[in-house]
């Protein structure tokens, strides 16, 4: 069993530089199959998740070539195959090859995607938007069929802004014949890095970025290219580890506004930090005030740094509050925290954090991508060992976590135990 051990207690100095978003690049790729044109897509990020969908790529005959931040597809000979549960257990981002699949052939046949254990996260918005836009589906277990003799355009209103209902009706809303509107569609930069690609292969979209988006269907799309957006979320992560540990630390290659609101929240805590265009210095510093946080659908604060945020709120002065609106079990990592020092009075959704506290190093296990995110943070910050198990969850979402680390000055490393 792989491990990440990290000898915490270090300042780190230097610059890390954030990579493609993972939120992205996992439904970039699917959308590249809407074509049998070439998509390349540039700034990919090198994760298990672009691995497991290079997998399914090639298991329906696309072919794709990947080095060096550079992805090319070509969907020439890819054909509808059924996506089989040990790929589609592997990630839940798998889903978005139904919206593709659907909007290229009318037809899928897959099982129900896997991903982080967090809550409930079902694919009823998914599967509803399909029905209105002539979809028959049969569900046999964890196996879904789904068929479209005429795949037209619907109106779809979602009753969560949710991001892969979203994304999932605009790859098959692209080819549908006539228009589709999304009320209530969610806003994520990660949308419209997603819809930019669609419309640079001759689909016609707008609205991305607001509650409403139209669809207008064409019968063709073409080969195109995109960059992957910085992934916020990372770059979330390494401004809470320079906040804690930092000297001189600069996370660079951000966009300042997809991090605004933890950037805010910050702020209120006292943390030393300067933006710039594209990048932020951070410090630690003696004394942070305590905040209260409250998890939200973009542009509030994102549930995927709620965990990560933690740790945060364990070094704080006084008391600090926090409450998960999203999933109703992001909770794994608070259990963690506490073997290592931290006070966290806490239920599946909710916390209150006294601070601050000292941490030292334990034996962990990442419960989920975020929760081991916190423990990464955590065990930077402690005194003496951290080990942290279940890593593969962790790998899905940073590229290069241990080299990026390694070369600010923390004492990290994978081994096997």
């Amino acid at each position: 069993m792989k491990k990440i051990v990290i000898n915490g207690g270090k300042t780190l100095n230097g610059t890390i530089n954030i990579s493609g978003a993972k939120n992205s690049i996992v439904a970039l790729i699917p959308a590249a199959i809407l074509t049998d044109g070439v998509v390349e897509i540039y700034n990919t990020p090198h994760l298990t998740d672009t691995d497991n969908l290079k997998r399914i790529i090639e298991l329906l005959g696309g072919k794709i070539e990947f080095g060096h931040g550079e992805l090319k597809i070509e969907g020439k000979d890819v054909k509808n195959g059924i996506i089989p549960a040990d790929l589609s257990n592997q990630l839940r981002a798998s889903y978005y090859f139904m919206g593709a699949l659907l909007g290229r052939f009318h037809h899928v046949e897959i099982y129900f995607p896997g991903g982080c254990k967090i809550g409930a996260r079902p694919i009823d918005l998914h599967l509803k938007a399909f029905k209105k836009m002539g979809a028959a589906i049969v569900r046999d277990g964890d196996k879904y069929t789904l068929d479209a003799e005429c795949l037209h355009g619907a109106k779809i209103y979602l009753d969560v802004a949710s991001v892969g209902a979203t994304v999932n009706i605009l790859l098959a809303a692209s080819l549908a014949e006539g228009e589709s509107v999304i009320e209530n569609a969610a806003k994520e930069p990660e949308i419209i890095n997603i819809v930019s690609l669609l419309n640079n292969m001759g689909a016609k979209i707008s609205g991305a970025g607001t509650d409403k988006i139209v669809i207008k269907g064409v019968k063709k799309l073409h080969g195109a290219k995109i960059e992957t957006i910085p992934d916020r979320i990372e770059a979330g992560t390494y401004m809470m580890i320079g906040a804690l540990v930092g000297q001189d630390f600069t996370v660079s290659n951000i966009i300042p506004e997809h991090v605004d609101t933890l950037i805010s929240k910050m702020r209120d805590m006292g943390v030393d930090f300067k933006l710039e265009y594209d990048s932020i210095l951070l410090n630690r510093v003696e004394k942070l005030d305590s905040v209260n946080i409250k998890t939200l659908v973009y542009p509030g604060f994102p549930t995927d740094l709620g965990q990560p945020m933690a740790v945060l709120l364990t070094q704080a002065h006084g008391t600090s509050n926090f409450k998960e609106t999203i999933y109703e079990k992001r909770g794994g990592h608070f259990p963690e925290l506490v073997k290592m020092g931290a006070e966290i009075d806490y239920t599946d959704v909710t916390a209150k954090f006294k601070g601050p506290c000292k941490l030292h190093g334990a034996d962990v296990a990442a419960s989920d991508l975020r929760a081991g995110a916190a423990l990464i943070i955590a065990g930077l910050l402690a005194e003496g060992t951290t080990k942290i198990s279940n890593i593969e969850h962790i790998l899905r979402g940073y590229e290069d976590l241990v080299e990026k680390l390694s070369s600010v000055g923390a004492d990290i490393k994978i081994v096997e135990d």
